[in-house]
């Protein structure tokens, strides 16, 4: 029998659910906008400011590390014959200073000469004459030996001749015999003291280019070992012996070209007469010249023949 009804209870409504309402559909996901070339991509850049560095760069990371190519014959030669706009002006750079050098140095060449007098201008010529007699003399002397060398008559006492002559030389360049010859005799009055070794070196180096062949100064034969030095005393000495006041040089050449070089602007009589040693300078040239003092030469501890 069916059970009656409670009529106190309720029907329950039907317990199947409700349609849910219409769900809004959801949006499309829009596209990601293309990477523009070069750009890092959002997330890169944020992994790379986690970390604490810097944002990565897409270029540093795709260049390529490995060696460049080598450059053909063809393009090198095509950078030399078509050179770029900086190097045309990299070369006109050197050439503007190129030129510069060179007008500096064709100015101070001339300048030397520009300043001498006329008379000293001439002695200076007079100079170079002598000296270019001097070595065409000793040319012809030669060439004469070589030939009468090589004539054959004769050759042992030719060759002997020869030897004297080359001994007689070297003996007065050694100093270690006298001398005689035209030249002048200086005197140098030093009242004040004031000439030191550097001048007096000056004076000797002077002389010797003006074709000076033999040198004393008081009794002492120049050579080429000849040391110009102070005393503790203060007085000159050359080779240990101490010099007079006033001094006298003795120098053996050709007397008219040697008195010139003393009185060229800057040479010994403006120096020794100028107002730094206040001195008085005395040139005489001389017929012939007597210079006994001799020399001793020096053993060579070290020199030898080559």
């Amino acid at each position: 029998m069916p059970e009656p009804r409670d009529p106190d209870a309720t029907t329950a409504p039907d317990a199947r659910p409700e349609p849910a309402p219409d769900a809004t559909p959801a949006p499309e996901s829009e596209p990601a906008p293309e990477a523009t070339p070069g750009a890092a991509a959002p997330d890169d850049r944020a992994r790379g400011e986690d970390f604490g560095g810097a944002p990565v760069d897409d270029r540093t990371a795709q260049t390529p590390t490995g060696p460049m190519p080598p450059r053909t014959w063809r393009e090198i030669g095509r950078d030399i014959v078509r050179p770029g706009r900086s190097q045309l002006i990299f070369a006109l750079i050197l050439l503007l200073c190129g030129l510069a050098v060179t007008m500096q140095l064709t100015a101070q060449r001339d300048q030397r000469y520009t300043n001498l007098r006329q008379d000293e201008l001439v002695a200076m010529l007079d100079d170079v004459s002598a000296e270019t007699r001097r070595l065409e003399s000793e040319v012809g002397q030669l060439e004469r030996t070589r030939d009468r060398l090589a004539s054959g008559a004769d050759a042992d006492q030719v060759a002997r001749e020869e030897a004297h002559e080359r001994l007689d030389a070297l003996e007065l360049l050694a100093g270690t015999v006298p001398a005689r010859g035209p030249g002048v005799e200086i005197t140098i009055d030093d009242r004040f003291g004031k000439v030191t070794p550097e001048v007096l070196l000056n004076v000797i180096e002077e002389l010797r280019d003006a074709g000076a062949e033999v040198l004393a100064v008081d009794d002492v034969r120049l050579v080429a070992s000849s040391a110009v030095i102070v005393s503790s005393g203060g007085a000159l000495q050359i080779d240990g012996v101490t010099l007079r006041r006033p001094m006298t040089i003795l120098a053996i050449g050709d007397g008219p070209t040697l008195a010139e070089a003393t009185r060229f602007r800057g040479g010994l009589v403006s120096t020794i007469e100028g107002d730094r040693i206040k001195g008085h300078v005395t040139v005489k040239e001389r017929d012939v010249i007597d210079i006994t003092a001799t020399a001793t030469p020096r053993p060579l501890r070290y020199g030898r023949p080559g």
